[in-house]
């Protein structure tokens, strides 16, 4: 059986308190770690007949969770605190705690074999830090402090190729760098620049950003995910926007942009074929859409109960767990025989 894009839809949603903003999943299953705007991690078994939320331990971070990793038998936490936390799965309880970085941390994962864990922050270094022991193994600079405008910037988006080997980063004016993990020297970078926008009469305030970065499954392709110009700051009002890569190459592929689903690409994962990928986000609202990759062209795609910050899919690329604004939501693909054709494509 595999997958079909074509056939998607949400088939349960989990009301939580405040907002969730990071997620990670215990593989094989839909067993839940997240954390949010309430300064705590939760666990949750979503495909339970009563999913219920419950939280760690009490005392945890002293500010927003955003990012969270399994890595191993490690459960690692990041948050605005600028603090790391190693957590015991089963107890719930603190293992250890690092102070890791000077300003925000912005997203926090693990390596696809789980020996090392990434952190990125608004002091724009990249962090790679060894899961077992907590040590710092590299520290990587090439983001710039500020942007073209003088104002601050910030250090979003990091991720894993599949097999280990590469690492990107992405930043608010839409630089990315791509780093080998084991020398941690840099081996590529590419621009986005669409993905930032720059108001210089009503509020002077620059805003957007690359959000989310995704590798495919063979690592040819990177795609960056933020977007598009920016009308009204107050409402995220610009397109949802993604760019596909071929980084080696040097090489844009694609440039989508969305105007029916507004808002930022928060979150991105290709299929395990390399066929198609998700693109999830929002602005006041939220949207899970599903592209082409060789074309570029919009597979299917629903309204969300709530903007998504963050979503795990399975092993088997057929069901994605969402999170965000006051929600957890479901997403599945319907499996079909491989020897039975798809539906056709939706137009974009």
């Amino acid at each position: 059986m595999t997958a079909d894009p074509t056939q998607l839809k949400i088939t349960t949603q989990i009301n939580i308190s405040g907002t969730a903003l990071c997620v990670t999943r215990v593989p094989e299953s839909g067993k839940l770690y997240f954390g949010g705007s309430d300064f705590k991690l939760y666990r949750v078994d979503s495909l339970s007949e009563k999913p219920t939320p419950t939280a760690l331990a009490e005392k945890g971070h002293d500010s927003y969770v955003t990012g969270v990793a399994l890595a191993g038998a490690s459960l690692v936490s990041g948050g605005y605190d600028q603090r790391l936390i190693w957590w015991n799965q089963e107890s719930g309880e603190q293992v250890k705690a690092v102070d890791a970085h000077d300003l925000w941390i912005r997203k926090v994962v693990a390596s696809p074999d789980g020996s090392v864990v990434a952190s990125v922050a608004d002091d724009m270094h990249c962090k790679l830090w060894d899961a077992a022991t907590g040590q710092l193994i590299h520290q990587l600079d090439d983001h710039k402090a500020e942007t073209p405008h003088n104002y601050p910037s910030m250090l979003y988006a990091v991720t894993f190729s599949r097999d280990g080997k590469w690492l990107a980063t992405g930043d608010k004016v839409g630089h990315i760098a791509v780093w080998d993990t084991e020398s941690g020297r840099k081996i590529a970078e590419l621009e986005a620049p669409k993905l930032y926008t720059w108001d210089p009469r009503q509020r002077r305030h620059s805003i957007g950003g690359l959000r989310s970065l995704a590798f495919s499954h063979d690592g040819r392709l990177l795609a960056a995910g933020g977007i598009g110009t920016i009308g009204n700051i107050d409402h995220l009002g610009g397109p949802s926007r993604v760019e596909i890569f071929d980084w080696q190459k040097g090489e844009r592929v694609h440039e989508i942009e969305d105007d029916k689903y507004k808002g930022l690409v928060e979150q991105m994962q290709f299929s395990h074929d390399g066929k198609w990928f998700i693109a999830a986000g929002g602005d006041n609202g939220g949207f899970f859409s599903i592209y082409n990759t060789e074309t570029g062209k919009l597979i299917s795609q629903v309204k969300a109960p709530m903007h998504i910050h963050e979503f795990s899919v399975s092993e088997d690329s057929s069901s994605a767990f969402a999170v965000g604004h006051g929600k957890i939501a479901l997403f599945e693909l319907k499996s079909v025989r491989p020897d039975v054709p798809p539906a056709p494509e939706t137009k974009a």
